[in-house]
Formats: structure tokens, sequence, C-alpha cells
């Protein structure tokens, strides 16, 4: 049969909502506890890899235990349910503690000697780049630190200055002084009142249970519905629909001004309301319209007619398929891809929002929706692409279109001239999103190639608890390298890059399967309904 479009959309609303969430999560929770708690590079990141800690347990303890569930909603939905609904009170939430956090930082005077010494006694340890200001008007008291970090005075302060020559060039005051400033002020806050960063963390860990109670069953939802040949094209869709909601979330952001250097202290309350309201709409239309039981069952009877999957325990097959030596170290190769594409990409999406507006002095919503534009467009072709190129061939060149593209984002900052930036920036992160769409049409149906029908939401864990261990280890490890010098994002993730397409490059199973079962596929007709 066909590809049924229209039923892959509706399930890919699931993933919708999820993407939706993870969009506002990656990009403003790391704003929260640099800018408004004053936690240093490293520690944000710590914090930002809690969920993938979380998610190497959830994941495949979540995808495994829904592979037994039978209930009349099917084997995914309740999970989907029940999770999406939690996880989108909680992200409302997390708006408590930040403008909590907004008071308890207004509460710390800046006039007092010992704070104003002990919050530029930080910069100056921290940012020794800075040492040259001690003798300028900052250190003479003539530019108070409370003027440089209050939100009035911080709003009025150009990021640019244009000189007598009438060439524009980034004012030092932002990325040396300013920004530094403003986040050792608020660290000095969190030292005098922790609470409000006790509440918050409390409530993210309450969060990211609920976001990992569901995220392996709703992905499993495709594979369960739709036949091996054709996985690769109804991933395209799914992550179509996901780049959807991160689509929305980011003209969201660019609305809200999220990503605006000055809006550095805002409130979020209104924003992540938004954000839930969005997921749970993405919720409504996926129970209105998906009917797992009777699309999973229709599925199975297909496979089974055309051979392409060995029966269930219950029509007198075996539970487990072992896999060969071959396919054993294919599987192993390809979740070490994903573990390297991870540390690369994810070090990238989960910095971006801090690095812009450090090193760039660029609204990252415009640049990142560029991004995701490009693999709009890309990630249907790229399906149709990959049902004759074959899988592996697709992701290695996804891979080398990734790596080139941040291998030259290395090369740009807050001082190259406007006209590079506003052009390379931008081309850069559309091939960045067409290279990591053709990556992700294919990474997860080459894994779950090698399962058969009643073990996905194993095969979905493994994927998962690959790409959660990267996502784990980077943002502490490109967080440690970003305290020592920012600029080392974008060469940090080239390297990533550059190991995935090695171990990708011996990977021998896990492909799409032969041009003659899609001829098979395509003659036996089916439409859209």
């Amino acid at each position: 049969m066909k590809l049924n479009y229209k039923r892959v959309i509706f399930v890919g609303f699931a993933f919708f909502l999820i993407t939706a969430f993870w969009q506002a999560y990656d990009t403003i929770v790391p704003k929260i506890l640099t800018d408004k708690f004053g936690l240093p590079q490293a520690w944000s990141g710590a914090i930002m890899a809690l969920d993938n800690v979380f998610a190497l347990f959830l994941l495949p303890v979540f995808g495994a235990v829904s592979d037994k569930v039978n209930s009349k909603f099917g084997r995914r939905t309740p999970f989907i349910v029940i999770g999406a609904v939690c996880a989108a009170v909680l992200l409302v939430t997390l708006s408590i503690p930040d403008a909590a956090q907004l008071k308890n930082i207004e509460s710390v005077t800046a006039t007092e000697g010992e704070a104003y010494t002990e919050a530029l006694g930080t910069i100056w340890e921290e940012n020794p780049s800075v040492n040259d200001w001690r003798s300028d008007d900052l250190l003479a008291g003539k530019k108070p630190l409370q003027e440089l970090i209050s939100k009035e005075a911080f709003t009025a302060i150009p990021m640019q200055v244009t000189d007598e020559n009438g060439k524009t060039a980034t004012n030092p005051e932002y990325s040396n002084v300013v920004v530094p400033a403003r986040q050792a002020y608020a660290a000095r806050a969190t030292a005098k009142n922790a609470v409000p960063l006790v509440i918050f963390m409390v409530l993210l860990f309450l969060t990211l249970i609920a976001m990992g109670s569901f995220r392996s069953p709703a992905v499993a939802l495709m594979p369960d519905v739709t036949v091996k040949p054709l996985r690769s094209k109804a991933n395209a869709v799914i992550n179509l629909m996901g780049t959807a909601g991160g689509i929305l979330v980011l003209l969201l952001g660019t609305v809200f001004g999220t990503g605006k250097t000055q809006n550095a202290l805002m409130g979020y309350t209104t924003f992540f309301a938004i954000v839930a309201g969005i997921m749970l709409v993405g919720l409504a239309v996926f129970l209105w319209k998906v009917r797992e039981p009777k699309w999973a069952a229709e599925m199975q009877k297909e496979s089974q007619r055309l051979g392409l999957d060995a029966p269930t325990e219950e029509q007198g097959g075996t539970e487990e398929r072992k896999l060969s030596r071959g396919e054993r170290i294919s599987l192993f190769l390809i979740l070490a891809s994903v573990v390297f594409w991870f540390m690369g990409y994810n070090a990238v999406t989960s910095k971006y929002s801090v690095y812009a507006s450090t090193v760039l002095n660029v609204d990252y919503n415009t640049t990142l929706l560029i991004a995701q534009a490009a693999a709009i467009i890309a990630y249907l072709p790229v399906g149709m692409l990959s049902s004759k190129l074959g899988r592996k061939k697709m992701i290695l060149g996804g891979v080398v279109i990734l790596g080139v593209s941040f291998f030259f984002a290395s090369f740009l900052s807050a001082d190259s001239p406007n006209g590079v930036k506003q052009i390379l920036m931008p081309l850069l992160f559309a091939m960045a999103g067409i290279g990591w769409a053709t990556i992700n049409v294919n990474s997860y149906p080459m894994v779950v190639e090698l399962s058969r029908g009643s073990n996905v939401g194993k095969y979905t864990g493994f994927y998962y608890t690959a790409s959660m261990a990267a996502q784990v280890l980077t943002p502490i490890l490109s967080g440690v390298f970003l305290d020592i010098n920012f600029r080392t994002l974008f060469p940090y993730a080239t390297v990533f890059v550059a190991l995935a397409f090695v171990t990708m490059f011996f990977v021998r199973h896990g492909d799409s399967k032969p041009d003659a079962v899609q001829v098979a596929l395509d003659a036996a007709g089916g439409g859209d309904d």
C-alpha cells in the first residue's frame, strides 16, 4: 500500500507538541539559568543535561512498558495523554520561581560597596578580557554597576556604536561588561536567597519526568502503524510536524522578543502559558483523529500479507528475533553515530540562544527559524529520495552538510561585517537545517528496521538511549569549553559531526528494503483515506 499521509500527519501531532515543548525549553531555560540566576555556563549545561539523564532511564523503560500494554485505547495513546497534560501544566508553573527571582534581583541593592566590589571582582576574575576596564569610567564609579544591570538602563545601552567615520561596530559594554555584570549581579541575588532556584529545580525535575514518560511511546506509534519500507517517508512527515511545532514557538519568541539581549530580564509567564496551550491543542487533534488499535492491526495484517515481518507470538511466531553478528555490529555503529551527531548538534541548540547574544549580537529566533524552515522544505524530498538512494547514503550526505555548515559558522563573530553575517549566517543555518533533516528522516528508521512489530518500543528506547546519552554529556562538556572561550562552540560541534561520518560509513544493515519490495508495495495500491 502507499503511505497514508493523512494518518501519519495526525500521528505526528504527538511529535508536534513534544517539539513545541523542547523548543521553548532549550531556548528559554538556559537564559533563565544564566540571566536570572547567574549560573556559569558549565552549571547551566549540567542542568540542561538533566532531561537527558532522566531520559537515559525513562525512555527505554516507558518504551518497553508500552510494548506490553493492551488497552482499548492502544499501547501508546494512554502514555501520550497523561504525560502531555502533566508536562503542559508543569511548564506554566516554571514561570512562578522565574518571577520570584526577578523580585529577588530587585531586592539586592548595588549601591552597597560590598555588592559593587564583589560583582566587579567576579567579572574580572572570570573574564580576564575585561581587565582593561579597571582604569576607566566603570572603576571610577562614573558608570555605577546598577546602571549597567538595571532593566531600564540596560535597555538604553546600544548594542552597536557608530564611529566618527560612520562605521558600525559592536559596543564593548555589551559583551565585555554589561552581560557579565548582569549575570554576576544575578548570582549575588541567588546567593542571598536561593529559594526561587530550589523551587525552579523541583518543578523542572517534575516537568522532565512528565516529558520522559511519553516520548518513546509517541515516537514508536509511527512504526506501529507504518510498514517498514515506508518508514523513512513516514518519518519525514513526523519530523515535518515536529518542525512545525518548533517554528510556531520560535515565531512566538520573535513576537515576545525573547531573543533580544535587552529583554534578558523579562518574565516568561505568558510565553509559557501560550506554549502549554499549543501543546494541549496538538493533543486534542491527536485524540480526535488517531485510532491507534485499528491502524496498528491494519499495519500488521498488511505486513504479513507482503511478508515484511514475522508473525507475532499470538500468531505462532517467536517473541524475540535474534540479530546476526553483522546486524549487531551495524546496530552498535548506528547508535554510535547517533551519539556523535547529537554531541555536535545538541551543543549548538542548547547554547545558541546564549551564544547569539554574547558572540554574534543577533536574535537567535530569526536564525533558528531559518534552519527550521529549511528543514521543513527538505523533509518530504529527503524522504522520497531515501526510498530511492537508501538511508545510509542520505545520512552520510546529511552529515557532510551539517559538518560544513558548523565549520564555516565558527569563523563568524560580532565583529564580522554586518553584510557577511546577514548573508552567511542564514545560509549556514539553512544548510544545517537541511543536513539535520536528512539525518533525522533516516536514522530512527534504520534502528527500528532491525526490530519486529512486537518490540518497536524497545528499539525506540535503544535509539533514544544513544541520543540522550550524548545530550547528557555534551551540554556539560561544551559548557566547560564555553566558559574558557565562547568561540569554541562551532569547532566543537564540527569535530563530533565528523566522527559520526566515520562510524556511519561502516554500517551494513538497517537500510531500506530492496526496490523490488517497494514496487510490490506501490502495485498493491491504496489510498489516503
